[in-house]
């Protein structure tokens, strides 16, 4: 049994911004499943929600700062999880990150620096905790200074740093450094240096004993420029430690058998259940009622990296096809105004929600036909997955976690039973009306389209399967 000590800025259902909670969630889960010893460590923020009990733990003393720790448990799981109780820093409304207007808290060097501190007193057993991991697994820049304060540490435990989205470094002004009493050994080009600016990322990246990320591909993807973000020759210099593991998906709340949130389940052997939930989103969506030409659903940001404007670059060759779109997601002010100019010419063809909605999400996965994915660059991507087990076959485009989860429906996949979806390779709005013309094509043979759905349906991406490459990982260390 393996003692791990995760460390992560937010873990749903306790706390979540983005996809690094959903892992945080469901990965210790996963692996205290396969009988491993994990506590989960993060900052106490104002928004942490749980109905579990919360008791004191102890009191730190770190940088003239007093912290207290928390402990608390996971909602449906036996993990620990360690609230650091830090008012000052983290007794916040709103978001862990930003303020009320949507910009960094100005002392966010500080206030994650510190969230490391107290990971690394816990990880040296210097907490009075009794308790001393074999293993310390950090992810993103809110964690990266870890492994570069374990690497000072004499009988240190093994460091693991997962990346989620590189395109999030966690950089400051060099001047940061000096509040936040860092070790001089550590501030230089080959440290957490970057281009005269403190890189908690680069903590992370140097430091670590192993680094992963959220796919295959994407670990392949950030050694280039074109997804480096300055730190491909620091990725390609570490290469030999590097290695992608897949993200899973929750499979008790994205099942199409047992969904709470949708009028009408199914499964592969009553595909043609499915049909009423897309009647349902046709009519909550004032569409007309069809089944017979395919209904393409999208989730998400409304921004560059998740290819919106791709989309809306189609739109008129697509809305001239039989098809329908609902489309529900927010981000760029100008994106979100050119769909509504579009929903607002063609209300039979499509509608739109702006924000966010959980209920409407699993309807528009379980009721859709076809899924928008065309990203310009995806670490891992949950939607395509959650597409998959609902029958709603993906058109993503062919990076990340994308091109590893999603096989292109050709003759050959077709026959060979494999196909899930259909894939694009070129970031431009051609490459992506031909595969949606390709979909369009294939959906009216119904023989084949059920076949392509039973085969998305029956993949395994469950987190068992991604803990036991993790699980593999720390033994290797």
């Amino acid at each position: 049994m393996k003692k791990i000590l995760f460390v992560s800025s937010e873990a749903h259902p306790l706390i979540k911004t983005g996809g690094l909670a959903d892992v945080s969630g469901s990965l210790p889960k996963a692996l205290a499943e396969l009988g491993q010893d994990v506590r989960l460590i993060l900052p106490n923020y104002q928004a942490v929600t749980t109905d579990k009990e919360v008791r004191f733990l102890c009191s730190l003393r770190v940088d003239n700062r007093d912290v207290n720790l928390f402990e608390t448990q996971m909602p449906d799981s036996q993990v620990t999880v360690w609230l650091i109780d830090y008012p000052e820093f983290f007794n916040r409304p709103g978001n862990p990150y930003l303020d009320d207007l949507g910009e960094p808290w100005p002392d966010n060097a500080d206030r994650f620096a510190l969230f490391c501190r107290i990971a690394v007193e816990v990880a040296m057993d210097r907490a009075g905790l009794n308790w001393q991991p074999d293993i310390v697994h950090c992810n993103d820049w809110q964690s990266g200074l870890v492994p570069a304060l374990l690497s000072l540490e004499s009988h240190s435990p093994a460091s693991v740093f997962t990346i989620h989205n590189l395109a999030y470094q966690g950089l400051f002004p060099a001047e940061s450094t000096q509040g936040l009493n860092l070790p001089g050994q550590l501030w230089h080009p080959e440290g957490l240096e970057f281009y005269h600016m403190l890189s908690f990322i680069k903590g992370g990246l140097v430091y670590a004993d192993r680094i992963t990320t959220v796919s295959p591909s994407y670990a392949l993807e950030i050694q280039t420029s074109a997804f480096g973000y300055g730190l491909e020759g620091l990725l390609l210099h570490r290469k030999d430690v590097l290695s992608g593991i897949l993200n899973g998906i929750d499979l008790e709340v994205w099942d199409p058998e047992t969904d709470p949130l949708i009028p009408q389940h199914y499964r592969t052997a009553t595909l043609a259940d499915k049909q009423y939930n897309k009647s349902e989103i046709q009519r909550q969506s004032a569409l007309p009622v069809n089944d017979h030409i395919p209904l393409f659903g999208l989730i998400g940001r409304l921004v560059d990296q998740k290819g919106i404007d791709l989309i809306i670059d189609c739109l008129p060759d697509m809305l001239a096809m039989p098809m329908q779109l609902v489309l529900l997601g927010s981000g760029d002010k100008a994106y979100e105004q050119r769909l509504h100019n579009l929903a607002h010419i063609y209300p039979e063809k499509m509608a739109i929600t702006l924000g966010y909605n959980e209920p409407l999400a699993h309807l528009i996965e379980s009721g859709s036909d076809i899924f928008l994915m065309p990203s310009r660059f995806e670490p891992c991507g949950l939607n395509q997955m959650y597409s998959q087990r609902y029958g709603t076959l993906p058109i993503v485009r062919k990076t990340g976690g994308l091109a590893d989860t999603v096989v292109d429906t050709l003759p050959e996949t077709i026959a060979d039973q494999t196909a899930t979806g259909f894939v694009f390779n070129e970031a431009n709005a051609s490459s992506l009306l031909e595969a949606i013309k390709r979909a369009i094509l294939l959906y009216s043979d119904k023989k084949t389209w059920a076949t392509i759905q039973t085969n998305a349906m029956e993949k395994d991406f469950s987190w068992r399967h991604s803990a036991e490459q993790y699980l593999m990982l720390y033994r290797s260390l």
